[in-house]
Order: structure tokens, then sequence, then C-alpha cells
């Protein structure tokens, strides 16, 4: 898998501030686009976009928790360079990953003239990049769309690799569509202004590249991590970089998720139903995903022969960044009802993406189902 990597970055001994920019591209023939990394990006949106070609009408997408923070400094940028933007707000949180959201959007669209040269602009969070995206892949039968993402989870997951989609009752990520985007523009700036929770719920899926793909970047994290509670400029560039490269390397071989895309999901089988079973309230994203990502070892453990060591290293990083590795509150059976209808599923049965070691995995297998059953439990156990 390493060979799939353009590029393999040391840690940055450069100027690597807000003052300098990193891209990566991401190649896939007519539909390629650039990742942005740096600082005051978005004052660039504006001249981004006519470098682009778009069209004059644009739709920004963004939440009541973002918009207050960024919502002007992204219509200026776009006003400035001659787009006529209009603004669309909803409520923060996963449960606007909802249908009820969505034909709203598609009515603000409408109501602001956009055509099939307008484009959108995802101003948010994973929640935001994945409806926006969706709603600009199914609007007109698919229009531009640029993600501008204000989380770190965002920045170095969601935002990057075309997944589009909303959740149903039944299960997350259920309905959607690959759309990429023309334009990733990751500033750096917005790290500050995160909340510590939702920092620690995006270096989950940090930390997951370095277990998938990279053991130099998971001995990195574990070696950096004052710096990275700091948010130090120079480490959090080099790994939003990273990570980006790493995304972007298994988009570019698999775009589609028929094969090895699939290891990203590394720890989202079990994640997902964590966030299913609490009504998508008591956890973020990331924090579900480290929850999964720990199950995902322990079976690793029984089912593959993982070295311990492995799962003891991803616990202890989680810990270190104060995220959960297991709830012992939740009842396995209900955990295991909501993986049936997880969307990678076939006839109710879950698959896994297991590790080796820290740095390789397998593609999704069944596991039987008593091995499931044992991980969880040896997890509650072991607190």
């Amino acid at each position: 898998m390493e060979s799939v990597i353009r590029l393999v970055l040391a840690p940055s001994s450069g100027l690597c501030n807000l003052l300098s920019m990193q891209k990566v591209q991401v190649n896939l023939g007519d539909r390629s686009y650039e990742i942005q990394i740096g600082g005051d990006l978005m004052e660039r949106l504006g001249a981004c976009c006519t470098e682009l070609g778009l069209g004059r009408h644009a739709l920004v997408i963004s939440d009541s928790n973002v918009n207050p923070l960024y919502g002007d400094r992204v219509a200026q940028s776009l006003c400035a360079s001659g787009f006529k933007a209009k603004l669309a707000m909803v409520p923060a949180g996963e449960r606007s990953k909802c249908a009820e959201q969505l034909v709203q959007l598609w009515s603000e669209g409408i109501d602001a003239g956009l055509d099939r040269k307008s484009f959108i602009v995802a101003l948010g969070g994973g929640v935001v990049g994945d409806l926006a995206g969706f709603v600009a892949g199914s609007f007109l039968r698919g229009i531009p769309f640029v993600q501008v993402p204000t989380s770190l989870l965002a920045m170095v997951d969601s935002a990057v690799g075309g997944k589009t989609g909303i959740n149903m009752p039944q299960g997350k990520n259920l309905i959607g569509a690959f759309h990429q985007p023309g334009l990733v523009l990751a500033d750096l700036g917005v790290l500050a202004t995160l909340p510590p929770r939702e920092f620690a719920a995006g270096m989950a899926e940090v930390i997951k590249y370095g277990v998938i793909y990279d053991a130099d970047l998971f001995s990195y994290i574990e070696q950096n991590v004052d710096a990275i509670r700091s948010i130090d400029p120079d480490v959090m560039t080099y790994l939003v970089q990273r990570s980006c490269e790493i995304k972007a390397a298994v988009v570019e071989e698999d775009e589609r998720e028929s094969g090895l895309r699939a290891i990203l999901n590394y720890g989202h089988t079990l994640g997902h139903a964590v966030e299913k079973v609490t009504g998508y309230e008591q956890y973020l994203h990331g924090e579900a995903i480290a929850i999964g990502m720990v199950y995902a070892s322990r079976v690793s453990e029984l089912a593959c022969k993982l070295n311990p060591e492995a799962t003891a290293r991803q616990v202890a990083l989680f810990r270190t960044f104060d995220l959960p590795v297991v709830d012992a509150a939740l009842a396995w059976d209900q955990l295991r009802e909501a993986m049936s209808v997880d969307k990678k599923a076939v006839n109710a049965v879950p698959k896994f993406v297991l590790a080796d070691r820290v740095g390789r995995v397998n593609l999704p297998v069944e596991v039987e189902e008593e091995i499931l059953e044992t991980a969880w439990s040896d997890l509650v156990r072991g607190g």
C-alpha cells in the first residue's frame, strides 16, 4: 500500500506557519482538485473560485455555530471577486444531516437563482460538508461545490474524497452520492477557535491514518503530543497535509470504495453504531470512531493475532487526547442490531477492517459472531 503514496513527508523544519501554504493534489482525471492548507485562506476563496471559472451565483451553506464566526469573511471574499452569494444556515449538529434539511436547502438554491454554472460553498465541519455536498450533487443533477472545512476532522477526512449524504432513522450515511469538490480550502487559523473536544475528535481521524497506512505518522503523533495540544503551526500543518496525502492516495486508487478505500472505515462500523444507539447526541463523530477503533483493534487481536501492544498504543493516545475508548453502558445487543443496517453490511452481516500491525490493515472481512461479542465484553470488563 505504501507504494501508492506520492510523497512521504518528514516533519517540517521550515516556516510552516500561518503565512505559508501547502498543496495536495487529488488526481481523478476531469474530477481532479486541489487541497490548499495554510492560514488566512478564507480571504482567498473568491479569487480561487474565479480561477476555477465558476458561475457568478453561489449558495453558502453553514451552521449556527460556524456562521457567526466565519460567514461574513466568506461572503466578503466572494463578493469582492464579483460573486453574488446567498447564505443558508442549518442548526449545528448531526441531526441536520437529514431529509428535511436537504429539501429546505434545495429550496434555498432555487430561491437563490442557482443554475448549472452556479456553485455551493460548504462552510463548516463534517455535517455541513456532507449535507452541502449532497445538495450540490443532486441540485439540477449536479453543480460544483467548494469545501471550506472549519473543523480538524473535516480538514483531514470528510472534506476530501467526495462522499456526501444524509442520515436516516435506521442508520448513518445510508443515503448519499459521490460528488467531488472543485477545491478544498483548509484554513488552519480556524483551529484556534475550535472547542478542545472538537479538536480532540479530529485527532481521532488523524490517529486512524497512522493505524491504517503510516506507522511513522502514528509514532510522530506519540512524540509530539504537547505540540499538538498547543496547536503548534508547524506540527498541525504536517498532520493535516500528511492526512490529506494519505486520503488522496487512497481515493485516487479507489474513488468509489470498491476496494482499497474501504480501509478508511477502520473503527467506523462500531463507531457508527455507537452514534446511532446514543441518538447522535452523546458523542461527537470522532469520539465514537475512537471507541470503534479500539474495538476493531481488539477484534484484530482475536481474529488475526494483532499484537496487544498495538491496541494499548491506540488506547494511550486516545486517552492522552481525552477521547473515550469504551462505553460500558451500551448493551451489545443494541450495538449489534445497529451494525446490521450499516451501509457496508451484507445480508445484515457487518464487515470489519482489521489490523495486522500499526500502519497496515486488511480489506473488510466478516468476523465470527462469538469474536465480535467477546471483543466488546473484554473492553467493557477492562474499562
